[in-house]
């Protein structure tokens, strides 16, 4: 004889009571409150030891668009924009080349990227400048022929300096975008008889974009910064410009600070157009594109603006 027990009811049929509701207690973290409070004594300490030196801070905005600085403002884009094309078409045919499997061209990329990576681009750039000691002129044969010091100007040194330097770095990132694509897709375009060049620039490259992008846009900043090197060889640019007014302003540190805060919009401008392109270089690989932020601004006033417990 088996005996059934009804579990929704007590012993004497009255019901049973329900399991007891589990009370979750949040864990506290109080090492972040912590950090948290020792970081904003710190931000405070810095911004009070400011107030109190002697910072014409008044000088600031009075130069902030002076044409000097807007002069070197343009002329450091400039240096930028042509800098980096050097280094991309650079880094482009380097990285073919050390992917080639001539024994010879793979060994001569080889070879620059591991000179040019391997001394300080304001070394590279105080050599290319001194050339002129050591050679009294520039023979191009019928082409063209002058004094070593009328041909490299400032801009020509600056160019060769930061452009040169950059298709190394350039060559490296180009070369791990081209291995990241799956060998089948070469063998693929292969098989159906295209070209090596075709097959490289249908089908590897475009693919390769999503791995190349992102480091590329960090290059293109880090070279708006690295303009400033170039007034060692006397190109006027933003950071020389700067320091010229504040020699004769008698408000040297004040300058500082101004081509600072050029160099902070200018990489911020940046930063929000690399955003963008990995953006657009992304919509084969994720299903749904992340949100930018003027959607994310647009979603969170529209949730704030929904009565609780509502739907959309």
């Amino acid at each position: 004889m088996t005996v059934d027990i009804d579990k929704t009811t007590g012993p004497e049929g009255t019901p049973a009571a329900g399991p007891e509701a589990i009370k979750a207690i949040p864990v506290r973290h109080y090492g972040r409150y912590v950090s948290a409070v020792i970081a904003i004594a710190i931000l405070i300490s810095i911004i009070y030891a400011f107030g109190q030196g002697k910072i014409n801070w008044h000088a600031v905005p009075d130069y902030f668009f002076d044409d000097r600085i807007l002069t070197g403002v343009g002329k450091t884009l400039l240096l930028t924009v042509l800098s980096m094309l050097i280094g991309i078409v650079g880094g482009v045919l380097l990285a073919v080349m050390r992917l080639s499997k001539n024994p010879v061209t793979s060994s001569i990329a080889w070879f620059y990227i591991w000179f040019f990576r391997g001394t300080p681009v304001l070394v590279q750039l105080i050599i290319w400048f001194n050339l002129g000691l050591v050679f009294e002129y520039i023979n191009l044969g019928p082409i063209y022929k002058d004094y070593w010091s009328s041909f490299m100007t400032p801009l020509l040194t600056a160019l060769l300096g930061l452009g040169l330097n950059e298709a190394a770095y350039m060559a490296e990132i180009c070369r791990a975008g081209l291995l990241s694509v799956d060998e089948g897709q070469t063998e693929a375009s292969h098989a159906l008889g295209m070209s090596h060049n075709n097959t490289l620039r249908r089908i590897v490259i475009p693919q390769a974009m999503r791995v190349i992008v992102p480091p590329t846009g960090n290059e293109v900043i880090n070279m708006l910064k690295t303009t400033s090197l170039v007034s060692v060889v006397q190109y006027p640019e933003l950071f020389r410009y700067a320091q010229d007014i504040g020699q004769t302003s008698g408000a040297p540190v004040e300058m500082l600070f101004l081509a600072a805060a050029w160099y902070l919009i200018m990489t911020s401008v940046l930063s929000i157009g690399q955003y963008y392109v990995e953006r657009y270089y992304a919509r084969g690989s994720s299903r749904s594109l992340p949100a930018t932020p003027f959607q994310k601004i647009k979603a969170n006033m529209l949730s704030l603006g929904r009565p609780k417990g509502g739907t959309a």
